[in-house]
């Protein structure tokens, strides 16, 4: 396996990337006593960019189909103050987290809720490990279901009606599963989407620039437009049992008063993803199929974006995909799916932060080539973006990519103190010291001897 082959798989996972091992040339160990762990302020609170024409399609497609294509036929939400109790094998930080998303969600969204030891809370998040949540559900990192208050219970509930969402006719009880032994990050991430999907809406679409409900993980936590979902989503103009019709009447004037800022005219609202395309995405994405079948699905999903005239995220998402996959089988393919994203990606103020991401992948294709100087352009544009996102794993990374181009260029000083600034951002994106010490390595094996 080739050093870019070996890191690419190592940031393949967007959320909270696990480190593969290789060869650690030149490794050298960490400091003995590594600094604390570095964690976010609050997140600014902005106002959404794109106008209400598309914010109100994406809510009800959001609020009324399942990811799996099952329609739901009515609105759901809970009702009156909505209490989160905590349990399991919990962390300072996963608790520091929650207060944190939870202050957020009553400032931003107008939600009525907080944490309690209430013995019938409205949400549970129970903590457990990954290897017990991954035995009863594999591939999740995390999931929330409805009606169930423990995970005992879910186990014998878990092939009936009583966990279906689209059964529901009101919120009551819903309980999330978070893994208890990951990285910070991973854990915060989970809350976030996890908590967003037990209050509002439960699909994810991929068109979506600047929102968790995507699946292409590059948003981390909770955004302006999720805010405003959820504000709208428990605004008194809607309420339980209402159709999609019944909603689809009512937007307009809620979202008009909501977001007065996004009263503007807008192109038509895009298309929606098919199944298709979906399908080949998991594939390219999926472990469990071969490395040429899922290259062959990243090409199946540019070409069926192309076919239906998809910009934007979705075509951009498909090069990334495709270009992660090539690398350690064609290098230069690999390189010009990455510059490919990065240009659309680019050229959309909402998606700065998905080009930071394809900063790391064009930053190892320098870092080899001993391009110190284009590393550190790269990296200088990137680490502003990842740290306004709270993204410490990507931060970290950047940083390490940074210092490596440093000592390229003989400025040993400078490098040392960039490396051990990255270490506490590692330490919440990575978690384990011996996850810190292989991203080290691994990034460090690409400069050249």
């Amino acid at each position: 396996m080739s050093r870019l082959a070996a890191l690419s798989l190592a940031v393949l996972t967007a959320c909270a990337p696990v480190p593969q091992e290789v060869a650690a040339t030149r490794a050298a160990p960490i400091a003995s006593v590594l600094p604390p762990v570095k964690t976010f302020a609050a997140v600014p609170v902005r106002t959404p960019s794109r106008s209400n024409t598309e914010i109100s399609q994406d809510f009800l497609d959001l609020s009324f189909r399942m990811e799996s294509g099952k329609q739901i036929p009515f609105m759901t939400r809970f009702e009156g103050p909505i209490n989160v109790r905590v349990q399991g094998e919990i962390s300072d930080t996963l608790l520091n987290d929650l207060d944190q998303l939870l202050s957020r969600l009553r400032r931003e969204a107008n939600i009525n809720i907080d944490m309690s030891e209430a013995a019938q809370p409205q949400i549970i998040v129970q903590a457990i490990p990954r290897r017990v949540l991954n035995d009863a559900v594999p591939r999740a990192a995390c999931f929330v279901v409805p009606r169930v208050s423990s995970w005992d219970e879910f186990l014998r509930v878990r092939r009936t009606d009583t966990v279906d969402w689209t059964t529901l006719t009101r919120r009551d009880r819903a309980i999330m599963f978070v893994p208890s032994d990951v990285a910070p990050q991973e854990i915060r991430d989970c809350l976030h989407e996890e908590l967003a999907q037990a209050l509002g809406p439960l699909n994810d679409l991929y068109r979506l620039p600047d929102s968790v409900f995507n699946d292409d993980n590059i948003h981390n936590v909770l955004t302006s437009f999720d805010m405003l979902v959820l504000k709208a989503y428990y605004a008194p103009e809607l309420a339980n049992g209402m159709t999609r019709g019944q909603v689809a009447e009512k937007l307009p004037a809620l979202l008009a008063r909501l977001n007065p800022a996004g009263n503007r005219g807008s192109r038509f609202p895009e298309d929606d993803t098919n199944r298709d395309w979906i399908d080949a995405v998991q594939t390219a994405l999926s472990g469990a199929a071969t490395p040429s079948r899922r290259r062959a699905a990243a090409q199946n999903a540019i070409q069926i974006g192309n076919a239906f005239g998809w910009g934007g995220t979705r075509e951009a998402f498909a090069h990334y995909a495709h270009g992660r996959l090539q690398v350690g089988n064609n290098s230069e393919l690999a390189l010009a799916s990455f510059n490919a994203a990065d240009r659309i990606y680019r050229s959309n103020p909402a998606t700065q932060i998905h080009a930071a991401h394809i900063a790391v992948q064009r930053a190892a294709f320098a870092l080899t080539a001993g391009d110190a100087e284009a590393v550190i352009a790269l990296t200088n544009g990137a680490i502003p973006l990842a740290r306004d996102h709270q993204n410490a794993a990507l931060l970290a990374t950047l940083m390490m990519f940074k210092a490596e181009a440093l000592m390229l260029q003989g400025n040993t000083a400078e490098a040392e103190a960039v490396r051990l600034d990255s270490l506490g951002w590692a330490r919440y994106g990575f978690g384990q010291d011996v996850f810190v010490q292989a991203r080290l390595n691994e990034i460090r094996a690409l400069r050249p001897l």
